[in-house]
């Protein structure tokens, strides 16, 4: 593997979560419309909890998602490694 060039499971993983992070757009929408809709709470709380199952599965081994408090980073500073999730 060459420097800089991310394993395939990297975006794998990076394309899961973009779909379970559609579909809680999608459902707080919905939910925004219709509160009282218990399926689609549970719903929302299922993907909500996989979410953060999924982004502490690819954080662990790629480094953090989001800065500012929102994940935590190896020792060194993750942050100073390229890409980061929003370039690939």
């Amino acid at each position: 593997m060459k420097e800089n060039q991310l394993p395939e499971h990297y975006y794998a993983m990076l394309e899961e979560l973009q779909a379970v992070d559609f579909v809680l757009v999608e459902l707080n929408l919905y939910l925004d419309t219709h509160p009282f809709d218990g399926a689609a709470i549970q719903q929302y709380n299922q993907c909500a909890q996989q979410r953060m199952q999924l982004a502490h599965q690819f954080q662990m081994e790629f480094g953090p998602l989001m800065p500012f408090g929102h994940a935590f980073s190896k020792h060194p500073w993750q942050w100073v490694e390229t890409p980061w999730p929003w370039q690939v």
